[in-house]
Parts: structure tokens; sequence; C-alpha cells
């Protein structure tokens, strides 16, 4: 399988390659709350040399409740990500809803992300794709392996190939995710070997008692990410919280934010092992 590879400054995404941290918060329940998280997962990444995506969304548009927290919007959202970004030097990422957002969000943003619930929409994959931005496509819970080729196809189609395909987990029965890490292989193989990031903390979502909020089941996230890294893949995403039990959206998915140096840490041996043995031969 050839080895395809993808830029973003000094970070490079690649199957092949030591993995990205995508990382961040949820939503953006405040800028002060960003900007500490923010600078926690930097610092924390530096330490460990691992190359780093800042992610929050500024509107939570796919939410289930007509009461969720869907965050400040798309004008003071992209300004507090614009402030974080350049305070920091870090890049950053961001999901959109509407051909309308795209533009706006690629004024900013180094990334953009399309929502898994969105991934049939033409007109906004037209429009993400016409930003000549890297795109980080979240595939469905409803779509196979084998059927993610069909979304590639149509980035493709409007002109751009710079995509990352992120695995958050597949729909089995009623309100539980399963994610299938053999499906990792199906997807690298007719993806022509795309770089491949797993959504951790998503996958780990599951419907509570309450039928209007996801729970979670944040104490399994070590020993998912430690089975989808060993696949061989080339970046990770994470949402992180300072206090899960009072964010404001997801957070018993959540991983707690004091436990990510050690979460990283654990995740980049594994790495380190993988590569070395598989992409040596």
């Amino acid at each position: 399988m050839k080895r395809s590879e993808l830029n973003i400054g000094k970070i490079k995404f690649g199957n092949h390659l030591p993995f990205v941290l995508i990382g961040g918060i949820n939503v953006l329940e405040s800028e002060s709350l960003a900007d500490e998280c923010a600078l926690f997962y930097k610092e924390v990444c530096k330490k460990l040399k691992v190359p780093f995506i800042f992610k929050a969304s500024y509107d939570k548009a796919n939410r289930s409740s007509y009461n969720s927290f869907r965050g400040p919007g798309l004008d003071k959202g992209l300004k507090i990500l614009d402030k974080i970004k350049n305070k920091h030097n870090i890049p950053i990422i961001t999901d959109v809803h509407s051909p309308e957002e795209a533009k706006e969000a690629a004024k900013v943003c180094d990334l953009i992300q399309l929502p898994a619930f969105l991934a049939r929409q033409t007109d906004l994959i037209k429009s993400m794709a016409e930003t000549g931005k890297i795109i980080n496509i979240k595939k469905p819970q409803f779509t196979s392996p084998d059927q993610v080729k069909n979304i590639i196809n149509k980035f493709e189609n409007f002109g751009n190939n710079k995509l990352l395909i992120c695995e958050r987990g597949s729909c089995f029965g009623y309100d539980n995710l399963v994610v299938d890490m053999l499906g990792f292989g199906v997807i690298k193989k007719t993806c022509n070997n795309i770089p491949l990031v797993f959504d951790v903390t998503h996958s780990l979502q599951c419907r509570n008692s309450n039928a209007l909020i996801s729970g979670g089941r944040s104490s399994q996230v070590f020993e998912l990410a430690r089975a989808g890294i060993a696949t061989g893949i080339a970046g990770i995403f994470l949402e992180s919280h300072p206090d899960p039990d009072k964010a404001l959206c997801d957070g018993p998915s959540a991983l707690k934010l004091c436990l990510l140096e050690q979460f990283i840490s654990d995740l980049q041996k594994i790495d380190n092992i993988i590569k070395n043995d598989i992409f040596s031969k």
C-alpha cells in the first residue's frame, strides 16, 4: 500500500508517521476556558514532542434536544478561535454546518471539519472543497468503511484532495456505538491509504437514562485509544475538559484534562512500536 502524506505547515499527517493530536474542547463555553485548555494542550504536546492542532466548536448544531448548549455562535466563536490561534501560535480546526459557514471559518481556521451527520450534504462538501483548506471528514455512524470512498470522491470531484478521514464509531442497535478496528484497514485500502484519524472521545458516546442528553464511557478512553493507535493511524482526535462533570456538552465522554500527559505518553509508546515494526519492513 502506497504511503500518503498531508502537510500543514511543519505538521505531517501519514499513517506511517508519528501520530498528530487534534485535541481540544467540545464547545466554546467561554474564552477563558478555551485559552486555558489550549495552553495546557500546547505545553504537554511540546514536552512530549507531539504535533498538535487545537479543536473547539463555535456551534453544536447537531444536537438531540432544543435545550442543549450550542456555544457562542459563528461570529463570536471565530473571534475567540482567532485570538487563541495567534496568541499561542497553534493551528486551529472547527466544524462547519452550512456552505456559508465554511467560507467564514476558512478565513480563520487552518483545517475545517465536516460533521458526521452532514457528510452526504453535497452543497456543503462543494463549499468546503472550494476553500482549499485541509478537510477533516467525520465518518458517519451509519456509513460502512468501504462506503467512505464515496465522500472522498465528492471532495476530489470538487477539486480538493487535502483530506483526512476521522473514524468515530458505528451505530450498533439503538443508542450505542462500536468501533470496528478491522474497518480502519478497509478505509485505508479503499481510500488510497488516506491519513486516518481516530476520534476516541465521540466513539465513547452512548445514550443515558435521560434521552435528551448524551451519556458516555470516559472511563474506557485509555483502552479504546490504545486499541486504535495500535492499528497504525495518522492521528488521534480527543476532547478534554478540566471538570467533565461540569462540561456544558458531552462531558461523559471527555478525558479529564489533568490526565492528558499520561494519555499521550501511553499512545506514543504504542505508536512508536507499531510504526517501527510495520514500516521498517
